[in-house]
């Protein structure tokens, strides 16, 4: 068993909200500084920037995963990660048919840039990436789960976009196995208070500058033998599933 430490809710400057210094290699580049093992590139609605992530995160010897933060029909942010790079860009496609499609105001917004494994400039995503798309949330784990992907509510402990501030309460369908939390001090409240004692609690940054990538804190153990990256992704999709 070796230690893994992790965060899994990071945005590139693909994410309109997120500073163009987040490029793929800045922000591997940022983690490994950090002592962090396992990364997840998670832009709103898109996964377009994980070929270059994932290439960014090889020559710094970290392990990456490719996932999404996908917006519901309710407004709710839900961290979608998938195991396999293919998978995960298959599953972007199938999103990009249930966007409702906006033209970016990059004056207003933000840039959203994607990138190459060198963090050139291949092109910008024309449609505002940050609205809602029109997935239900209990529709979401049907549609990840077609993709070998896992989800869970991102942020509940927040006011916007959490899944307790929207509906009011966590619902008990559909059911998700982990949930995140953004501030560890609200972990105790929350899993009394809505009853999530037998979730597997999540803590990630959800960086959107390269300065909101903390040092290493967080981590699973897995057992790694023999290793690769895509071994440690299989083995931490065994716990997270």
């Amino acid at each position: 068993m070796n230690r893994y430490y992790y965060d899994f809710h990071i945005h590139s400057c693909l994410s309109p909200c997120a500073d163009d210094d987040n490029t793929p290699n800045n922000i591997a580049g940022m983690a490994s500084l950090c002592g962090l093992n396992i990364l997840a590139l998670t832009d709103h609605n898109s996964t377009k920037n994980c070929p270059a992530f994932f290439e960014a995160c090889r020559r710094h010897g970290i392990v990456p995963i490719a996932g999404m933060e996908l917006t519901t029909a309710e407004d709710i942010h839900v961290v979608c990660l998938f195991e396999e790079l293919n998978d995960a860009m298959a599953f972007d496609g199938m999103i990009g048919e249930h966007r409702m499609l906006i033209k970016n105001r990059t004056e207003v917004f933000g840039n959203q840039l994607i990138l190459d494994g060198q963090d050139n400039i291949i092109c910008e995503e024309e449609y505002f990436l940050s609205n809602a798309t029109d997935i239900s949330i209990e529709d979401v784990p049907k549609y990840v789960s077609e993709y070998g992907g896992i989800c869970y509510p991102a942020h509940i402990d927040r006011q916007a976009n959490g899944i307790i501030s929207v509906l009011g309460a966590f619902p008990e369908t559909p059911y998700f196995k982990c949930v995140e939390i953004n501030r560890p001090e609200k972990i105790k409240e929350y899993t009394q208070k809505y009853g999530l004692s037998e979730k597997q609690i999540i803590i990630s940054s959800d960086a959107h500058y390269l300065t909101d990538i903390g040092d290493k804190e967080n981590y699973f153990d897995i057992d790694d033998e023999p290793y690769s990256a895509a071994n440690v992704r299989k083995k931490l999709f065994e716990i997270l599933r």
